[in-house]
């Protein structure tokens, strides 16, 4: 199937019987909601040969996704008299089934064979029309990095406040300590809690201090370079 896929998008598929006796078939999909198929089963005389059309509905098209979908072509002799079809089917032995199964294939057209198909169905004004079509992509382009420098500026103050709320808890930290500090030079016994929760008060600032250098740092560099 060859895109684009705004719109029903229509393949055909030719049965040949080349026996001497009739051939039922039948058409199968795993997606039966994505597809319309015309005629999904019937009889073909010997010799001859059938033309089914495949009809795949619009969808929104993903390049990077593989398609799934699968398709079986199901045959078998008819019998001499044929009244039900379905009866047929149901009452015909594995054995005397032939299944044949095809895969889905989606395309996309690349976009100079679109310049082509314009070329060729305008030939006279082609040199104006691709020098209007050709800077359309631009504020495509544009609009993409206003949005980009949107989420940037978002994220900026996003991270001050964050580093905001860092300073105060910093700030904190420092008076909590000197207050450790007081308390560590008011107590005489030199006790090995006053001194380890001293040493706690004054480191806890550079620490926190390298860790929000650290984030807005990778931060920044995370979305210039990549």
């Amino acid at each position: 199937f060859s895109g684009p896929f705004t719109d029903v998008v229509t393949t055909n598929l030719k049965l040949r019987n080349p026996s001497d006796r009739k051939v039922c078939f039948k058409v199968k999909t795993t997606a039966p909601r994505r597809y319309c198929v015309r005629p999904n089963s019937g009889i073909i005389d010997p010799g001859s040969s059938v033309v089914v059309s495949v009809m795949l509905q619009p969808f929104d098209y993903d390049p990077n996704e593989k398609s799934k979908h699968k398709f079986m072509v199901q045959t078998t002799y008819a019998p001499p008299n044929i009244s039900d079809m379905e009866a047929v089917w149901k009452e015909a032995k594995p054995d005397e089934l032939m299944d044949s199964k095809l895969r889905c294939v989606f395309e996309m057209p690349n976009e100079n064979d679109k310049l082509n198909d314009i070329d060729a169905s305008k030939p006279a004004p082609v040199l104006n029309t691709s020098k209007q079509d050709g800077p359309m992509p631009k504020p495509h382009s544009v609009s993409l990095n206003d949005t980009e420098t949107r989420k940037l500026m978002e994220e900026c103050k996003r991270l001050q406040a964050e580093i905001m709320k860092l300073t105060d808890e910093n700030r904190h930290l420092r008076d909590e300590g000197l207050r450790l500090r007081k308390v560590a030079h008011s107590d005489k016994s030199g006790s090995p809690t006053a001194l380890a929760l001293r040493d706690n008060g004054s480191n806890s600032l550079p620490s926190l201090l390298v860790v929000i250098a650290a984030i807005f740092i990778g931060f920044f560099l995370g979305k210039f370079i990549l």
